[in-house]
């Protein structure tokens, strides 16, 4: 199963899109930018997971795909 996650840059100037916790594949402005791209990789290598996280790198939401 793959794995994405979306969260924060270092300074929360912007959102980042990880594949499998490796380095970032894409930066984005804002939450929203970052959580439907990352739903759209996921959706296309399904079986996946999208893991949101907050400013604290928490896991603030899971999604399925």
């Amino acid at each position: 199963m793959n794995e994405y996650t979306v969260a924060p840059n270092k300074d929360a100037t912007g959102w980042l899109v990880k594949v499998e916790d490796v380095a970032p594949t894409e930066h984005y402005v804002d939450r929203d930018s970052a959580v439907e791209k990352a739903e759209e990789i996921a959706k296309e290598h399904s079986p996946s997971k999208v893991y949101i996280l907050d400013k604290y790198h928490e896991v603030e939401e899971e999604r399925s795909f």
